[in-house]
């Protein structure tokens, strides 16, 4: 089955072409216009944002602008092909571990005929406007060109504490994998908790100190779980109009009164509590720090009007597990409020080893009533063995010392001093999540294309991502960054922003 740029079926072999691809991340779609006998569901990758990223690129299109991203282009039909062997461009190679040589997948071909332009799905970045393929180190902050020598740092990845290619944190994987296998093809509550499950469990509610924690495939589904389980019709909760959307669409799913306070708004936040005391049952939910403004929720102020009220606190912890507070704990411990939240979301994706996964923690019949209400949990596999292992070596070694968190806030403050003293805006305050505010989506998707060039690498965002207007360049400290690394990257802020006139 091939799928044009147009988004409509083409002439192909059918949709079982896909199952035979290998491909395990899809979605449901029914095809726009498509004959009766042939609108069947039809499985389609999970490459599509890539797909249209590609697609835009070739028309001169700002990236992340709802308005263009279901656009056609004129006089040009890209296509994802389903194709049995893929091979890189002439002079690449495949360099992570398995050795060289083609693999399966799905190649991506347009532009100019002959150009070569060609790539396999997940595993290939291609570099604009050379057509030069970038492979990813294994979640390292060093991305390597697979073409040329030298290599660009990486701005925009999750890793914060540089866990992710840690040799003790790969090697507990690999010793996970080997001891207890791939997994056990199955939920938790059958046969698909080991040892090593439980354990990491109790790790994590040790590390938060609290009474016991649930793991979950992520953290998506932590908070899909949570609202759903805990709130009934008589109950509400309280949300920051920011919150991230795991946490909108969690909510959605209980049948709690629901209302939504302005950002960071303790005013508006008391007003709606007054609200609610009609209520049974009062959750105020929040993240802890805000991953697109890189701002820290006031939970000193969260806390006192939760007690005020009699509500309860909850905190989502993804962009703080691991790296905020005097030994990584959090935003609870940075603000010294861990004896007043009373549950907690986090991840183990971005800091504790960057694969995936996901948990709750905090009161023990909270957590047992969640093992037997929380839908994500009752019918999702559970975790396989190397992310299990990878996770706990990284609790093991924050837990250890904490050494490494303490490097973060030097290395955040140098680049937020050094980037404010050239003239940039940047939002938030002292999280290494450091957006550089530019305002203007085509000024970001160009400073970002432009950086790449100059050897960094970061994202710019737009709208639907962040609200119009709001169009910025989303750069994130990692700990295995070093003083150059950080300095390099300004340097290139400071020539790439004089180019383009975001500074005088």
């Amino acid at each position: 089955m091939h799928v044009t740029s147009r988004g409509h079926r083409a002439p192909g072999p059918g949709a079982e072409s896909w199952a035979r691809c290998g491909l395990a991340a899809s979605f449901t779609r029914r095809s726009p216009g498509a004959p009766a006998a042939a609108a069947r569901s039809q499985r389609w990758p999970s490459c599509v944002a890539s797909w249209r990223r590609s697609w835009k690129e070739s028309a001169g299109l700002a990236l992340g602008r709802a308005s263009e991203s279901s656009r056609p282009v004129k006089d040009r039909a890209s296509t994802w092909t389903a194709s049995p062997e893929v091979t890189a461009p002439p002079g690449s190679r495949r360099t992570w571990p398995g050795g060289e040589g083609p693999f399966r997948g799905l190649r991506w071909s347009g532009g100019p005929a002959g150009s070569g332009r060609t790539c396999t799905l997940g595993h290939w970045l291609l570099s604009r406007p050379s057509g030069r393929l970038w492979l990813p180190g294994v979640n390292s902050n060093l991305v390597k060109p697979v073409s040329s020598e030298g290599g660009i740092l990486n701005f925009c990845a999750n890793n914060y504490l540089g866990l992710s290619s840690h040799p003790e944190v790969i090697q507990a994987g690999l010793q996970a994998l080997e001891e207890f296998g791939a997994g056990l093809s199955s939920v938790r509550f059958i046969c698909g908790t080991q040892s090593i499950h439980k354990d990491l469990e109790a790790k994590i509610a040790q590390f938060h100190q609290r009474e016991d924690a649930i793991l979950y495939p992520s953290c998506f589904d932590a908070n899909a779980g949570l609202f759903e389980a805990l709130l009934t019709p008589e109950d509400a909760v309280l949300s920051d109009e920011l919150n991230h959307a795991s946490i909108i669409d969690g909510i959605r799913l209980c049948k709690a009164h629901k209302y939504r306070y302005r950002h960071l708004d303790m005013a508006n936040l008391e007003a709606k509590l007054q609200e609610a005391q009609k209520h049974r049952l009062r959750l105020v939910a929040t993240d802890g720090a805000f991953s697109m403004d890189g701002d820290i929720a006031p939970l000193q102020e969260i806390c006192r009007l939760a007690s005020r009220y009699g509500a309860l606190v909850f905190v989502d912890e993804c962009h703080a597990t691991g790296f905020l507070g005097a030994t990584g704990r959090g935003t609870d411990e940075l603000l010294g409020v861990m004896d007043q939240v009373t549950i907690i979301n986090s991840t183990l994706g971005k800091a504790l080893g960057g694969a995936s996964g996901g948990y709750t923690t905090g009161p023990g019949p909270l957590v047992s009533l969640l093992r037997q209400r929380a839908r994500p949990y009752l019918f999702s596999n559970s975790l396989p063995p190397a992310v299990i292992g990878c996770a706990s070596k990284a609790l093991d070694l924050l837990m250890e010392s904490n050494a490494i968190v303490q490097s973060m806030a030097a290395k955040t403050q140098r680049f937020r001093s050094k980037m404010e003293a050239a003239g940039f805006a940047i939002s938030g305050a002292h999280h290494p999540i450091c957006p550089v505010m530019l305002g203007d989506a085509r000024l970001a998707s160009c400073m970002a294309d432009d950086m790449l060039k100059r050897g960094i690498f970061v994202i710019g965002f737009s709208y639907p991502v962040v609200p119009k207007g709001k169009a910025r360049i989303r750069v994130q400290i990692s700990a295995v960054h070093s003083e150059e690394d950080i300095d390099r990257c300004v340097e290139a802020f400071v020539e790439v922003g004089r180019l383009h006139g975001a500074l005088p």
